[in-house]
């Protein structure tokens, strides 16, 4: 008798059988998986073993003056980065870098040692060390093309196109201002490492470019304004200047200039102190330039007309037990004489008739004490205290530009509502952008309020062309047209003594021109010139020379009559190419 152990042959094959099934599913399931639900993810994982991504910003848009040139263009530039992991010796590599680039090998070595997959080594370097770095093929180390900011006419506008940075984003001026617009789409470039690790460009990626910015600047006109606002700095031995050119119709600024300058391209070596804009960000007792300003309260309140006599003490009036004097002695005076000669005396006594409590309404009402509204960052707004923190002396001082601080774009603003007849614009820089996608898009004049009646405005036109034409303005003078203009010397606070300075003083000259038709209202400070230092013989030339060759530009004709002259605005056009 035959005896049968374990499992029948048959049992045990089918056993087995079922065993490589379950195996064979296991492993399908498991390509499946990895080739199917899994291959995205893990080919982007594999893919990460031999490609790097460089994130670099996409082109940033042009900069154009109102006429469509040039002024700020992108350029591309070669920057040199590393791959820490691939780098085979950091020491050498280092080393020969260093000789290349021209920095501290230390340096170099701590960022080639970093635990970092990418890192910078140079940004944006020259041409001859791109080329340099190329041929020593060193493995993890690659160049990859930038964008870098570019600024063709190096120092003109600095101030109001301010500039960017390495990484090309704004830092100040326009640049800032308008980062949204000038900046692209993300882009990037990717990285291919071969064997032997050295590293190959696939493609690059990249969105939409920046827009581009028309300004409503011109650069003949911000050249002219540069140029003579320099010259007067030098001649006159001052510490600083700004002159600044406007439509005083539509609130576009066509120059602005400070005196010293910088280039945008070299801001890292130069002084902050050179790189702010004055005309926006540092404010300044505007002395008897603010005149203007209570001439148009008294005048709009009719508590005072042109030939109204005032007596002018012979030069000297007491207010709360401090004297305040005039430059030379007056008796009386009409009103157009209180302001052609700017006599304090007289200014003090139009004040008194004003109050503290009206005189600060049209003061806030011009635009004092807030901001502007440019489309520039940095500015200040300036002091102005509210009436019941006035002391017995504040009225007085205030009639005569003290107790208040202003910038020049604030005292070009106010000069500028008189010239357009009564409304306060808001001052603008940019005048278009032309978007990616070829689209313009303009920007409009904004009216923030209107300040006094387009009587008001002519009368006071007609007493300020007197300032000029006979009065401690003549310095504007321009022959062949009539000029309307205010000239102003105040005292600097000395911070040492509390006290005013005997020495030191801001000379000012605000007007606009012609007066029947203003095209061009102008601005000129200049901060402690040497010397015989008043506002009609330091800044008033300036205004005349920038006012000359800016109207010879736009080709407006002379006038010399008081007839009203239609403007040719169509010269002075922006074109969008």
């Amino acid at each position: 008798m035959t005896a049968s152990f374990g499992t029948p042959p048959r049992a045990r094959i089918a056993v087995l059988a079922v065993l490589l099934a379950a195996l064979l599913g296991v492993v399908g399931a498991r390509l499946y998986v990895i080739q199917i639900i899994r291959h995205e993810r893990l080919g982007t994982r594999a893919e990460g073993q031999y490609e790097r991504r460089i994130p670099v910003a996409a082109k940033r848009g042009t900069i154009y003056d109102r006429r469509g040139r040039m002024l700020v263009i992108t350029l591309d530039a070669a920057s040199v980065f590393a791959h820490p992991g691939l780098v085979q010796d950091p020491s050498a590599t280092a080393t020969r870098l260093a000789r290349v680039l021209k920095l501290p090998v230390r340096e170099i070595q701590a960022k080639l040692r970093s635990d970092q997959p990418f890192v910078w080594i140079q940004r944006q370097v020259d041409p001859e060390q791109a080329e340099a770095v190329s041929r020593l093929s060193l493995p993890g180390v690659g160049l990859v093309p930038e964008g870098k900011r570019y600024y063709p006419k190096k120092d003109l506008a600095a101030h109001l196109i301010g500039f960017a940075g390495v990484d090309n984003r704004g830092l100040e001026g326009l640049e800032l201002a308008y980062e949204r617009l000038l900046t692209g789409g993300p882009r990037s470039f990717v990285s291919r490492v071969d064997a032997r690790g050295s590293i190959v460009f696939r493609e690059s990626k990249e969105t939409h470019p920046g827009a581009d910015l028309y300004l409503t600047i011109d650069e003949v006109i911000q050249h002219v304004a540069e140029r003579e606002l320099d010259a007067a700095v030098r001649r006159s031995g001052a510490r600083a200047g700004t002159a600044i050119v406007m439509d005083p119709t539509t609130g576009e600024i066509l120059a602005l200039a400070n005196s010293p300058a910088y280039n945008p391209s070299a801001y890292a070596s130069t002084s902050p102190a050179f790189r702010r804009n004055r005309a926006l960000t540092d404010p300044y007792e505007p002395g008897s330039t603010f005149k203007l300003v209570l001439a148009a309260a008294a005048l709009e309140e009719r508590l005072v007309r042109p030939d109204d006599l005032f007596y002018g003490e012979e030069g000297a009036i007491e207010v709360a037990g401090v004297t305040i004097r005039d430059h030379e002695k007056h008796g009386w005076m009409t009103f157009r004489d209180v302001m052609a000669f700017s006599s304090n005396v007289g200014a003090v006594k139009v004040g008194m008739k004003v109050g503290k409590e009206r005189f600060y309404s049209y003061i806030t009402s011009f635009g004092f004490g807030v901001p502007t509204g440019v489309d520039l960052p940095g500015e200040n707004h300036g002091v102005i205290r509210q009436p019941r923190h006035w002391s017995q002396l504040s009225l007085g001082a205030l009639s005569i530009g003290h107790e208040i601080s202003a910038t020049a774009l604030q005292m070009i603003s106010a000069m500028s509502a008189v010239a357009n007849g009564g409304s306060l614009i808001r001052p603008r820089a940019l005048l278009a952008v032309r978007h990616p996608d070829g689209s313009v898009e303009e920007t409009r004049p904004l009216a923030v309020r209107r300040v006094i009646s387009s009587e008001t405005a002519r009368t006071l036109t007609s007493i300020l062309t007197e300032v000029v034409e006979r009065g401690t303005g003549q310095g504007a003078a321009l022959p062949g047209y009539r000029v309307a203009g205010k000239t102003g010397t105040a005292q600097k606070l000395d911070r040492e003594t509390g006290r005013y300075s005997p020495t030191k003083v801001v000379a000012f000259f605000v007007g606009y021109v012609p007066a029947e038709d203003p095209r061009l209202a102008i601005l000129v400070m200049v901060d402690e010139p040497q010397g015989i230092a008043w506002g009609g013989t330091v800044a008033a030339p300036v205004f005349r020379e920038i006012a000359r060759e800016t109207l010879n530009y736009l080709a407006s004709p002379p006038v010399t009559s008081p007839e009203r002259v239609a403007g040719r605005r169509d010269e002075a056009s922006p074109r969008f190419n």
